[in-house]
């Protein structure tokens, strides 16, 4: 089992228009290379008590993951719709966009099959 913390949000998919759970992970980590292998991923969230769970399998798209049918050219719009996804925001987009590109960070797109949650 693998387990780090990022920040998640819902979104439609670049492709096929479908609800996802995104989020952003840098190119040079751990996270990634089991990302690749497994292709599966569990996100949870927790407000109070209550907490949700989304399980799946995850399309990667990113600087050194090419997806079939998405333009390499749209990743710093598809980085900056997770990380809105995610509730955040940011002064100077351009700024964003220049420290994506720096750390090659790359979008994990989540296709829920299973979703348990304790309200």
């Amino acid at each position: 089992m693998h387990a780090s913390l990022v920040n998640a949000g819902v979104l439609d998919h670049p492709i096929s228009g479908k609800t996802v759970v995104g989020f952003v992970v840098q190119a040079s980590t751990r996270k990634l290379e089991h990302l690749r292998r497994s292709r599966r991923a569990t996100v949870v969230w927790r407000h109070g008590w209550a907490w949700g769970s989304v399980e799946g399998p995850v399309d990667i798209i990113g600087p050194d993951d090419d997806f079939d049918g998405f333009d390499p050219a749209r990743l710093p719009e598809l980085l900056r719709a997770v990380f809105q996804g995610a509730g955040g925001t940011h002064g100077d987009w351009e700024e964003y966009d220049r420290v994506m590109v720096a750390e090659r960070r790359t979008a994990v797109l989540l296709h829920p099959q299973r979703v348990l949650a304790r309200s």
